[in-house]
C-alpha cells in the first residue's frame, strides 16, 4: 500500500523521459553529483518543483506551450537552467507536472444530493479551467489524465453517484459524456475565436477598412440569398442569427449542456437521479 500523501503516477510518467542529447548530458551530471552525496548549490535548494511548475504554467498561459523550455523557465526564476534539473528531469516531465496541476483545478463540487446540479457545476468548472489555460486542449487527448490530482478528481466525480444505484459502467459513461461535451464545446469556441482573428488578418492583407470589408462580405451574402439555393440558411441570416457570435458563447454552451443533462437524467430515471448528500 502506498504511503499516505505519496504522489501516485502511472508507469512512464515522471520517469526521466529525456528526448534531447543536451538534457541527457545535464541530467547525467546532476545524477553524478547526487550519487556522490554533494549538496545542491544554495540557489538550487531555494527552488522548489512547485515553483518551477507554476512558473511554467504562467508562461504557457501567456504565450502558449511553444514558449516552454527549461532555459526560459530558469530565466523567469532568475536561476541557471541546470538548477531546474535538480527538481525536474526534463521538459517532458515538466509538461506532465503542468497538466496535472491544471487537472487539479478542475475540482469536482461537493455532493449535494442533486446529481444533475452537481454534474452541471462540474462541467462549468471544467470549462472555466480550460479557458484559464487555453494551451491545454491540444494535450488532453495525447496525455491521459492519470496524475495524482487527476486521480483525485476522478474519485470525487465517481462519488457524485454514491447511493444513486447506478452501475459503475454507466457512471463512467455519464462522466465521459459530460467531459466530452465540455471539451468539444471549448474546442469549437476556440475555433470561433480563431475565425475572428483570421478575419482580422484577411482584412489586414486586403488593405480594406472594416467598413469596406463589411460591404464586400454583405455583397457576397446577398448573392447567396439571391441564388435561391439556400432557403434555410437565408431565413437564419434574415433573423440575424450568428452561430459564431462570441457574445452568445456562454448561452450556447449552457443550452447544450442542459440538453445533455436532461437526456442523462431521463435515461437514469427519477429514482436514480437523487443521492444522499455528504
Amino acid at each position: 500500500m502506498a504511503d499516505e500523501g505519496e504522489e501516485l503516477w502511472p508507469p512512464f510518467y515522471l520517469s526521466g523521459r529525456i528526448d534531447s542529447p543536451r538534457e541527457q548530458r545535464i541530467q547525467g551530471r546532476v545524477q553524478e553529483i547526487k550519487e556522490h552525496g554533494r549538496r545542491a548549490p544554495g540557489r538550487v535548494r531555494a527552488l522548489s518543483r512547485d515553483e518551477i511548475v507554476r512558473t511554467a504554467i504562467a508562461v504557457a498561459d501567456a504565450e502558449g506551450p511553444e514558449a516552454i523550455s527549461m532555459r526560459r523557465i530558469a530565466r523567469e526564476l532568475n536561476a541557471g537552467a541546470m538548477s531546474l534539473y535538480w527538481h525536474v528531469s526534463s521538459k517532458e516531465e515538466l509538461l506532465d507536472l503542468m497538466l496535472d496541476v491544471v487537472q487539479g483545478e478542475m475540482t469536482v463540487p461537493e455532493r449535494t444530493g442533486d446529481l444533475r446540479a452537481d454534474l452541471r457545476a462540474m462541467a462549468l468548472g471544467q470549462r472555466a479551467s480550460l479557458y484559464r489555460h487555453r494551451w491545454v486542449m491540444p494535450f488532453m487527448g495525447g496525455r491521459p489524465p492519470m496524475g495524482p490530482r487527476a486521480l483525485r478528481n476522478t474519485e470525487q466525480a465517481l462519488g457524485l453517484f454514491a447511493s444513486c444505484q447506478v452501475d459503475s459502467a454507466t457512471t463512467m459513461t455519464v462522466l465521459m459524456s459530460v467531459l466530452t461535451y465540455v471539451m468539444g464545446a471549448v474546442l469549437r469556441e476556440q475555433q470561433e475565436e480563431r475565425n475572428q482573428q483570421n478575419q482580422d488578418r484577411v482584412q489586414e492583407r486586403s488593405g480594406l477598412t472594416p467598413e469596406e470589408m463589411h460591404k464586400v462580405f454583405g455583397e457576397f451574402l446577398g448573392r447567396v440569398k439571391e441564388s435561391g439555393r439556400y432557403p434555410n440558411l437565408t431565413a437564419m441570416m434574415d433573423e440575424g442569427v450568428d452561430p459564431d457570435a462570441l457574445e452568445t458563447q456562454d448561452e450556447r454552451f449552457e443550452f447544450g449542456l442542459d440538453c445533455l443533462l436532461d437526456g442523462i437524467m431521463t435515461r437514469l430515471g427519477p429514482d436514480r437521479a437523487t443521492t444522499t448528500p455528504q
